[in-house]
């Protein structure tokens, strides 16, 4: 039986050693590859928003990811989340958003919801995409949103501990107010495993692990 392959597109180039560990453990029969332009997540901090013109570059590459030979598509980044799904309807395989799997497992899990964030321009389309999948799965939810403001700036520049301990505050505060909590970025998901265990009662979900968890059963 022909192998199946999966291309994968981010914006930056720190989350290929991160998805590839993961698909090596959960998809060890599939190919994969990337296409990686930290450009698009960079345009969409600057002008604070998705613009069409970023849109279409999105589009492109998923098509691009397409005449490649890929079976299966994934965008690695929620910012661009709305361009994902405008690629998914014009290309003839499958697209994935990267943080769907973790909004469906979120609003199965419970009803309280909270989605934290580093970037504004990725809790507005994470929190979007968590109450239309509630929606369509015809679940009532209570989202809180959370904005961890400076962190990201803080990884940027180098501060990787001021980030840590900036986005671990945010997370205690918010998980006694609900009951599962999504992160918004893949790149706050190291600090989950430094929380104390009462923090870590409520279920903490990341994109990757869970996006990863979903294609090993369609792939």
């Amino acid at each position: 039986m022909k192998k199946k392959t999966l291309g994968l597109i981010h914006t930056s180039a720190t989350l290929v050693p991160v998805f590839q560990q993961l698909c090596n453990e959960s998809l060890p029969d599939v190919n994969v590859f990337n296409i990686v332009d930290d450009s698009l997540i960079k345009d969409v901090i600057t002008r604070g928003e998705l613009t069409a013109a970023t849109s279409r570059r999105v589009v492109d590459y998923v098509g691009s990811a397409e005449a490649a030979g890929a079976d299966y598509i994934m965008v690695t980044c929620s910012s661009i989340g709305a361009a994902v799904e405008a690629a998914a309807a014009l290309t003839s395989v499958p697209v994935l958003r990267v943080d769907q799997p973790m909004a469906d497992l979120a609003v199965q899990t419970g009803k309280k919801i909270g989605v934290i964030a580093t970037l504004p321009t990725t809790l507005g389309p994470t929190s979007d995409l968590v109450t239309r999948r509630a929606a369509a799965a015809g679940k009532e939810i209570e989202l809180t949103s959370k904005l961890c403001e400076g962190a990201f700036e803080a990884l940027m520049s180098g501060d990787a501990a001021k980030h840590d301990v900036m986005v671990s505050a945010a997370l205690k505060e918010l998980a006694g107010q609900v009951d599962v909590v999504l992160l918004a970025q893949a790149s706050m998901a190291r600090v989950v495993d430094g929380l104390d265990e009462e923090t870590k009662k409520v279920p903490i979900i990341a994109s990757p692990p869970q996006a990863i968890k979903h294609l090993a059963t369609v792939l």
